[in-house]
């Protein structure tokens, strides 16, 4: 291949397709306005000026376009991330929220090098359809307060801006419709004078560019011990949300992204962030919505410039920005809602065929995201949950039968399935101590031995014929069962 070829082929696609050219800038820019009421939100939540939300999300979009393992993921200021460190930067001041956002970042540099990304292949689905749910959820809940208490002319022009969403994709979908919908409702709503909230309501947008800078905290161990917690539960918390969102976008576009370089970007991100006076933060489920689902992207140059025309709008459009319905964007991210929700996960048909313990983990993972409004409880929850229904499936696959032989001399018991803590404690009230010849043969070849449980199992079984003064011998181990049967048999009795 020649080197014109070659470096043919290391072009984007943005760059030798008009078409996903055209698709990606419009993306960003409907991510770009959407991200403003949220960085906003997330701001107050976190008890910070709202400009620190907006320079979160312009830096934290920027650098994770360019380092991150998601293409077209959307990471900004979320709230997550700012319910975790809200605390802290009321006890302890700014400095300090900046100092561990630093920290925060680290920590998730060395938790993607140490291979945390590994731990997202123990999620199961019933999990991920419950945190896509919960999702949509917290989505929707979080636009109901622009529709309580508010001039009526909000609500059509929310239901108009649904209906411009739904329906202007059958004209065309060279424009995508979200950003229709959000000039045609600022059009109606400056030209005929109609008074409903604005974003310039949600907070003034900055007038300039972030300068970095280091935290003005003293640079003191007591400072460490102070923000190190707070730091370390943001570093889980945003690779939770991350990872999680990284792979729904996975299965959207059909396509393979690395977690591992995923989780360094983040933490790549939020040092980046740290140091210009960010508040930190992670993907965002909404917005990454907007940008994938709703506006077709597929690349890093709608994740770049979703940050880059954020700074844009704000600081060269911020008048005409300001005067953006908050209709309009209540709209968009109703829409996105439905988007997300997996409506066939709780469709009746689907519902008769699913195991109920698949359904019950499903509905745990919702109700703890939603009731606490962490999207990390829920699916830790959600999938201990799992282990739990699992586990005791499984235990019931382990069968014992006994087969004596004509003399009356020899019983051999067979044992079919996996042996491990569930399965084993069973299996010691499975033999007949009492009345069985003197010689015992348990046959493990339709088996597996898998922790120390069943080990210990299998050394009580051989003590309770011992005392009754009978042989016990166990065969057909296959290899692993054998390793871990020798290393431990006699081993697990309380000294």
């Amino acid at each position: 291949m020649s080197p014109v070829a070659r470096l043919r082929g290391l072009k984007p696609d943005w760059l030798s397709d008009p078409k996903v050219w055209r698709t990606e800038i419009l993306a960003g820019l409907v991510v770009g306005l959407a991200l403003i009421p949220e960085a906003i939100s997330f701001s107050v939540i976190a008890g910070v000026d709202p400009a620190v939300g907006l320079f979160s999300a312009f830096t934290m979009a920027v650098t994770i376009a360019i380092v991150g393992g998601r293409r077209a993921m959307i990471s900004a200021a979320t709230g997550a991330v700012a319910l975790v460190i809200a605390p802290l930067n009321r006890e302890h001041g700014f400095g300090h929220l900046v100092a561990a956002v630093i920290l925060a970042g680290v920590f998730q540099i060395v938790l993607g090098a140490l291979g945390v990304a590994k731990l997202m292949r123990f999620v199961p689905r019933s999990v991920m359809v419950g945190f896509v749910n919960s999702l949509a959820v917290l989505v929707f809940m979080a636009q109901v307060p622009e529709m309580h208490d508010v001039p009526w002319p909000v609500y059509p022009l929310i239901a108009g801006g649904l209906a411009l969403m739904v329906f202007f994709p059958k004209v065309t979908n060279v424009i995508p419709a979200p950003l229709v919908s959000i000039v045609i409702l600022t059009v109606i709503t400056v030209a005929a004078g109609i008074a409903v909230p604005t974003v310039g309501d949600k907070g003034d947008l900055p007038s300039s560019l972030p300068v970095p800078g280091l935290p003005d905290v003293p640079f003191t161990l007591d400072t460490l011990t102070t923000v190190a917690p707070y730091a370390l539960a943001m570093a889980l918390v945003g690779l939770m949300e991350s990872l999680m969102t990284a792979k729904l976008v996975d299965e959207i576009t059909d396509t393979h992204s690395s977690k591992t370089r995923e989780s360094i970007g983040q933490g790549i991100a939020n040092i980046v962030t740290g140091f210009f006076g960010g508040m930190g933060g992670c993907a965002m489920i909404g917005q990454t919505m907007i940008n994938v689902r709703v506006s077709g992207a597929r690349t890093r140059l709608s994740t770049f410039l979703a940050g880059a025309f954020l700074m844009v709008l704000c600081i060269v459009f911020g008048p005409i920005v300001s005067d953006i319905p908050m209709a309009a964007l209540v709209a968009v991210m109703v829409m996105v809602c439905f988007a997300t929700f997996d409506w066939h996960s709780i469709a009746p048909r689907t519902l008769k065929r699913m195991p109920a313990g698949e359904i019950a983990v499903m509905v745990i993972t919702v109700v703890c995201v939603v009731s606490t409004h962490n999207l990390a409880i829920g699916v830790v929850v959600g999938t201990i949950t799992a282990m739990v229904v699992f586990a005791k499936r499984v235990a019931h696959f382990a069968e014992v039968t006994a087969v004596t032989d004509p003399d009356d001399a020899t019983v051999v018991y067979r044992v079919t399935g996996e042996l491990f803590f569930a399965s084993s404690n069973d299996l010691v009230g499975r033999f007949d101590y009492a009345t069985d010849p003197d010689n015992v043969v348990i046959d493990l070849s339709a088996a597996h031995i898998w922790d120390a449980s069943s080990v210990a199992a299998l050394d009580a079984i051989e003590t309770k014929y011992e005392q009754r003064g009978k042989t016990v011998e166990i065969i057909g181990l296959n290899q692993p069962s054998a390793r871990i049967h020798e290393k431990l048999s006699g081993e697990l009795k309380a000294g």
